[in-house]
């Protein structure tokens, strides 16, 4: 058995769409960062740097084995597995130039994005940061665009790549066709491989969990 602890957030949805991929039973620990859990004692000496994910694997053989950060857990899974993650040199090195694509550039920038745009103070000049951000964030998603033209998935065929990306193109997705939808509209490729991964079942249960709150 696996412990997820995650929150309602890309990093956390793409470790959750990883397990349901795999098939591997997990059990699923909210870490409600409006609550301020990951702060807690217990969370923190998983996490030292205080942020969801982190995984606890229970089903080593040996002690458990805890991995913090999405990608690591990411390729940490797929190695565990011998799924998602390709053997041979070439095919391995084309999936992990875009999945830390996604950790260097997607993630970091559509973040930094959706905070001056949503958590910054009001009472405060943020449109040079909300200009540079939102620009920058255009820009890493037209490169997606492109490196999708002439295939279905990132790198060959289905993988982690694809995983890690998914829920931080979501994330930008529903904002950016509200204000800028001649920009959208550049990207249909994007648009397609998006409504491809949504097709998936383990994509679609993932991006669900945690379960809402009532």
């Amino acid at each position: 058995m696996i412990d997820l602890y995650t929150w309602t957030t890309p990093n956390g949805y793409k470790i959750s769409i990883m397990l349901e991929e795999l098939g591997l039973p997990y059990n699923v620990i909210p870490v409600d960062l409006e609550a301020l859990d990951q702060h807690k004692p217990e969370f923190t000496a998983l996490n030292p740097n205080q942020k969801i994910p982190a995984i606890v694997d229970h089903d080593t053989g040996a002690e458990p084995i805890s991995v913090f950060e999405s990608g690591a857990i990411l390729i940490y899974l797929a190695e565990k597995t011998g799924q998602l993650l390709p053997a041979a040199p070439k095919e391995r090195a084309e999936v992990m130039q875009w999945l830390m694509y996604q950790m260097s550039h997607l993630g970091p920038i559509t973040g930094q994005a959706g905070h001056f745009a949503n958590q910054a103070p009001k009472d405060q000049d943020h449109s040079y940061a909300l200009e540079r951000f939102v620009g920058e964030t255009l820009r890493i998603l037209g490169v997606m665009n492109g490196r999708l033209a002439d295939r279905d998935y990132l790198a060959g065929d289905y993988s982690i790549a694809d995983i890690a990306s998914y829920p931080w193109v979501v994330a930008a997705w529903g904002p950016l066709s509200a204000l800028m939808p001649d920009e959208i509209a550049k990207l249909p490729h994007l648009e397609t491989w998006m409504k491809r991964l949504a097709k998936r079942p383990a994509v679609d249960k993932g991006m669900t969990v945690p379960a809402a709150r009532d």
